[in-house]
């Protein structure tokens, strides 16, 4: 006769490897690469999502996350992805880095700055033309070249 406790384990709950994810022990500071499942159209692609993980909530429960952040064409994308979800295909840890955070958030502060830093070391010029003060990329050319016509 089947107890409560057998039945309950002869029942499975999703497609996901749930052991699998669980050894993975995925940390704030991993690069991982995770490839998910996209449908287009008709056809159903892997799409790869390569960067740091910032945080790792509620553990390895059912309900656990981790949020990874990458720069897109300069730009910080961050994605939130559900641990056991079965639109996930595989986790690649590729690297692993020692932090002292549970919670990576400051560094989209760090990339700020460092974007504003590259942006302020800009030079720009004031010069006045004909009475118009102009804002340039560049220095006034003091020399006037002549073209072919003149």
């Amino acid at each position: 006769m089947l107890d409560f406790f057998n039945i309950y384990m002869a029942i499975k709950l999703t497609s996901v490897d749930m052991e699998s994810r669980q050894k993975l022990g995925l940390r704030s500071g991993d690069t991982v690469r995770v490839w998910s499942k996209v449908k287009d159209k008709d056809k159903v692609r892997l799409q790869g999502f390569e960067g740091l993980i910032l945080s790792v909530k509620h553990g390895t429960t059912a309900g656990a996350t981790f949020t990874v952040r990458r720069i897109a064409s300069g730009v910080g994308v961050e994605k939130i992805f559900p641990l056991y979800s079965p639109m996930i295909d595989e986790i690649e840890i590729l690297k692993r880095s020692k932090v002292r955070r549970a919670k990576l958030y400051y560094v989209r502060d760090k990339a700020a700055k460092e974007i504003r830093r590259k942006t302020s070391g800009e030079r720009k010029f004031i010069h006045k033309v004909g009475g118009v003060t102009v804002v340039a990329e560049r220095e006034p050319v003091d020399e006037v070249v002549k073209t072919k016509e003149e």
